[in-house]
């Protein structure tokens, strides 16, 4: 059986991890990110999804890791050469993506920015905006020469809902979907018809001005995350959605260095 490849994208929020043989995505799962969780405690909740799929740690013949969460960083390396008896590969500083970062300091660009750029630039090319609807909306732009710019960062999806219902006594917290209408005609209509499409509106006008920023040439969009889905058929600006692009992304910086 091929050895596979474990791909870990943790966010603040949710982690989501895939598993690949060559490069083909066999399996993969969204967990909600523990800060506070052990390597033991990651270890037994990896070996309780693998068999799942018919696999084992033993299956397992590398691991490369992105995350957000620093606190983390330690317990995923735990885990990794406990358990699996192999040093994981974490993004970073030092990492050979194949993206020229062109910030002023490149170090202080998340992990998941940097792979979801390395995915879009194989997939689509530059220039293109990547969006991810995650515990923050960012907004990645990269030229046409593949090179990582720059990009804006605003409020989540959720967080703002989460401040907004925290902060006002008459509202209550409502469960996410798709508005029936703009006007809505209860309380949670209306809380779905503005954070939905109230985001929808912010993509267009942040992924606009970007385009406009980078020349005004033609610059495809892609976009990944968890409400992308709901989000973007409410976009003008946005042309596809890729729920995996973390983990892509991923794959790409491990055949990357292992190359090297």
């Amino acid at each position: 059986m091929t050895e596979l490849l474990l791909a870990i994208d943790v966010g603040n929020t949710h982690t989501v991890a895939g598993l690949f043989a060559g490069d083909e995505l066999v399996e993969h799962w969204r967990l909600s990110t523990d800060s506070g969780i052990t390597a033991d405690q990651l270890a037994a909740a990896y070996a309780s999804l693998l068999p799942l799929s018919g696999r084992s740690f033993a299956d397992i013949g590398s691991i490369v890791i992105s995350t957000v969460v620093p606190s983390l960083t330690a317990q995923y390396r735990q885990l990794a050469g406990r358990y699996l008896g192999l040093e994981a590969l974490e993004v970073g500083p030092g990492t050979r993506t194949g993206l020229p970062v062109l910030t002023n300091n490149p170090h202080e660009v998340g992990a998941d920015r940097i792979v979801n750029a390395v995915a879009a630039v194989d997939i689509i090319g530059g220039p293109c905006v990547v969006v991810d609807f995650g515990t923050a909306t960012t907004f990645c732009a990269i030229s046409a020469a593949n090179e990582y710019l720059g990009g804006a960062i605003a409020p989540g999806v959720e967080i703002s809902l989460e401040a907004l219902t925290s902060r006002a006594a008459q509202l209550s917290r409502v469960a996410i979907h798709e508005p029936g209408n703009v006007i809505g005609k209860t309380t949670a209509a209306s809380l779905r018809s503005g954070i939905v499409l109230g985001f929808a509106g912010l993509v267009d006008g942040i992924v606009e001005a970007m385009k406009r920023e980078m020349g005004g040439e033609k610059v495809d969009t892609i976009a990944t995350g968890g409400f992308a889905g709901l989000v973007v058929p409410h976009t003008r600006t946005l042309d596809r959605v890729d729920p995996l692009l973390t983990l892509k992304g991923l794959k790409l910086v491990h055949q990357r260095n292992e190359k090297q």
